[in-house]
């Protein structure tokens, strides 16, 4: 069960993940045909269920992390084309900077750091709900 400041918590972030979602689309929906099944970018009420890109996270408790606790960020494209690791990387690597430039305003006070660990990227560090 989930506390009411978890969820809000929780809210601020994903506000984080879709502003970074519009950013992304905007700059890669001229490079990738959007899967027939997925709805255009804005035409749902949550990010997370149109456009090519979605860019979210799940807690994970860090059991077999270098950094411990924290959220491990997912960047799904739904296409039906290939799409190269060299543009995943770029993606992965523009989705840190943009965490990293965009998380101190919307928690202030907290450091929050954003890692590559494997394939995907880590938010770590104060994740205290104050």
């Amino acid at each position: 069960m989930r506390t009411a400041k978890a969820r809000e918590w929780e809210l601020r972030l994903k506000s984080v993940f879709d502003t970074i979602d519009r950013e992304l689309e905007s700059q890669y929906r001229d490079q990738f045909i959007r899967h027939p099944s997925r709805p255009a970018e804005g035409q749902t009420s949550n990010p997370e269920m149109d456009g090519l890109i979605n860019v979210g996270a799940s807690f994970s408790a860090g059991f077999g992390s270098a950094y411990g606790p924290g959220y491990v960020v997912e960047i799904r494209i739904s296409t039906l084309n290939r799409v190269s690791q060299d543009v995943k990387h770029e993606m992965r690597d523009q989705v840190q900077r943009l965490l990293q430039e965009k998380l101190p305003p919307v928690f202030p006070g907290q450091e929050l750091l954003v890692d590559k660990e494997r394939n995907h990227l880590r938010i770590h560090g104060d994740l205290s709900l104050d």
